[in-house]
């Protein structure tokens, strides 16, 4: 497709809104902001409109295109994760210039919202007339809801680029994946979800709220072609053991402790072996910050020791690139503004360039 479709380029000027602006503030983080605007469009006035001009060039843009969701409703731990999308970017522009992929911008965030299945009918209303000027609008409002539905028209207009989804809570990879996962069964293609993660976020619901950062994955299985196609890497910090969870649900787990007993060689035989028997395809990769340990990632909700380091990780993900492509992917969980560990700036930034490195490969790896 050589241009944009009218109605999709409406529900995009809509729906989101230019990098960096998905966190609704006056004045905090401006300067940052306006820093990114500069990066991106060369100025820091009249970003709207350089940035819905910008949008025109989507078809043409690389495979690879990013997408912020800056919501950490669906937390509850520590919040801040809300801040990933802005900070993570200014990272990977100051590291790694080179990449080519496309910024389709920030999903508009009512910061109070989660999805809209749990709105009435008023407060929909009141949330269209916020968000669009017209309460019979037909577009979504919570952040989740907006992001599923813009991606499905997205993957519907564009089958041959994929999503980077820059959270956010956990909880904004439930529609990252759901639509990914549902565009790949109508191409014919078989999909695994990689899960990089401290924890299992198996719940099935948490606190009566059932799409959350700790029950996502269980609400996308049925979206897989077989629910042992997510494979979840670096689990430690779990109240029930590996055999409840794989028993329960289906999934596959490399746990760390498995992983550093074991070695990171035989634990990516273990996973290629698994993948090369069930014809997989292509390749979706979900990677929650705190999967990496916390002395290399403490600026996150939940930080946990014991983890995968980031050498470790990169052999993994390379190994896996190495013989399935990679068409999907999130970074989740950076809280800048987070300090659990004390460790205030210096946690930050280490946090920042751990999860700079991890999203610089995916990224390079989905342009390809």
């Amino acid at each position: 497709m050589s241009t944009l479709t009218s109605n999709f380029q409406h529900k995009l000027e809509q729906c989101l809104c230019p990098p960096g602006n998905g966190v609704f503030t006056v004045n905090t983080a401006k300067e940052r902001k306006e820093q990114l605007h500069q990066t991106i469009f060369g100025q820091t006035a009249n970003i709207d409109d350089l940035w819905k001009a910008y949008l025109h060039e989507l078809p043409k843009a690389p495979k690879a295109v990013i997408l912020g969701v800056a919501s950490d409703c669906g937390g509850g731990i520590l919040r801040g994760a809300n801040w990933g999308p802005l900070f993570l970017r200014s990272s990977l522009l100051t590291q790694y210039p080179e990449l080519t992929a496309f910024d389709l911008g920030d999903v508009r965030v009512i910061p109070h919202l989660l999805s809209d299945k749990y709105l009435n009918e008023s407060t929909l209303a009141n949330c269209r007339k916020a968000l669009y000027h017209n309460e019979n609008s037909e577009y979504c409002v919570s952040p989740l809801s907006i992001t599923e539905d813009v991606l499905h028209d997205f993957y519907a207009e564009f089958p041959d680029k994929g999503i980077f989804g820059i959270g956010g809570d956990h909880s904004v990879s439930y529609p990252l994946t759901k639509a990914y996962l549902q565009a790949k069964k109508k191409q014919g293609k078989r999909a695994a979800i990689i899960h990089f993660d401290a924890h299992t976020d198996l719940l099935v619901e948490r606190l009566g709220i059932d799409l959350c950062f700790g029950s996502w994955c269980t609400h996308i299985l049925d979206d897989l072609h077989e629910r042992h196609h997510l494979i979840q890497v670096g689990i430690r910090s779990s109240g029930k053991p590996k055999s409840h969870w794989e028993g329960t649900f289906g999934v596959r787990q490399h746990w760390a402790d498995e992983i550093k007993a074991q070695g990171i060689n035989q634990t990516i035989d273990n996973i290629l072996a698994q993948l090369a028997n069930e014809k997989i395809d292509e390749l979706y990769v979900s990677f929650d910050i705190d999967a990496i340990d916390d002395s290399f990632a403490s600026a996150t909700g939940t930080p946990e020791p014991g983890g995968l380091m980031p050498t470790e990780t990169m052999q993994i993900l390379k190994a896996l690139a190495a013989r399935y492509p990679i068409t999907g992917a999130d970074m989740m969980e950076i809280a800048p503004f987070t300090d659990s560990s004390g460790q205030g700036e210096i946690g930050r930034d280490k946090t920042l360039q751990v999860g700079a490195e991890i999203s610089a490969f995916l990224l390079k790896e989905m342009s390809k």
